[in-house]
């Protein structure tokens, strides 16, 4: 029963991801945890996998604890490559 994180967007620009904030101290950046279950090959058992983004926030407006989606989008900066929506 694994759940697929990522779809396609509606324009088909890029994957939309589901994650919760977890720093919010940048200006118009929010690092956001997206969190997964991956099947081991050999075992068989479901283990959590997460991975950080950061994401553009241009009104400041998220705080750490958010539920949010991001969608990928063409590089902001060097480490930014998602948008909040």
């Amino acid at each position: 029963m694994t759940t697929k994180i990522e779809r396609k967007n509606k324009k088909g620009k890029g994957s939309i991801l589901n994650g919760v904030v977890v720093s919010d101290k940048m200006e118009k950046t929010v690092v956001v945890t997206v969190s997964r279950f991956i099947k081991h090959p050999l075992y068989g058992k479901y283990y959590k996998v997460s991975k950080k983004y950061k994401a553009h926030d241009e009104e400041n407006k998220y705080k750490v604890g958010d539920n949010i989606e991001i969608v990928e989008t063409k590089p902001i900066s060097k480490d930014k490559h998602f948008a909040v929506i």
